[in-house]
């Protein structure tokens, strides 16, 4: 079974907003920085944004300005807005998950598919 469970994904029309969620499956979030990856068929796999513990950010240039990742400790759960939604963007998203002193994402979810009409 996947470590954590993807939801929100689907069939969107370009221009629009889908939100993502990953919830922890056995596993906290707690003390690991959350990553969230796409893979487009016949591509691989490529990491879109992270967030750190302290709630520090990064993105890949592609989503930037138009994607936001957070998290809710509480709920042991991720997640990731997505803005303005373009063609391109389609993929299966995947969350993730690893330690701060490590580098390898130990923890993964099965993935949710997003698809962006044109």
């Amino acid at each position: 079974q996947a470590q954590f469970v993807e939801s929100g994904g689907g069939l969107v029309q370009a221009g629009g907003s889908l939100r993502l969620s990953c919830a922890g499956a056995g596993i906290t979030f707690t003390n690991r920085i959350i990553g969230w990856f796409r893979q487009a068929p016949g591509k691989h796999r490529e990491l879109v944004a992270t967030i750190t513990i302290g709630g520090s950010t990064n993105y890949a240039d592609s989503v930037k300005g138009r994607f936001t990742i957070s998290r809710d400790n509480a709920k042991n759960t991720g997640y990731l807005e997505m803005d303005s939604l373009k063609p391109e963007d389609t993929a299966v998203y995947f969350c993730a998950a690893r330690a701060s002193w490590g580098v390898t994402y130990e923890y993964w979810g099965q993935g949710t598919q997003v698809t962006v009409s044109a």
